[in-house]
């Protein structure tokens, strides 16, 4: 790293966190289950099983 950049924050390093006036804090729960991941395809495998179960049951009518 170089000298320049080594000191470009230093006037900013010892300044306290900013917390919003406008906004709550939000707590690690909430922020776990912002970024949590996204289950678009729940129900999905239920769905293919259920389907495959039918088609081996139309398999058997026909033997």
């Amino acid at each position: 790293m170089k000298e320049n950049q080594k000191w470009a924050y230093a006037d900013i390093l010892d300044l306290p966190h900013h917390q919003s006036k406008r906004h709550p804090h939000m707590s690690n729960q909430e922020r776990a289950a912002q970024f949590s991941a996204f289950a678009a395809l729940t129900g999905h495998q239920e769905a293919i099983s259920e389907s495959i179960r039918r088609a081996e049951a139309e398999e058997q009518l026909k033997e």
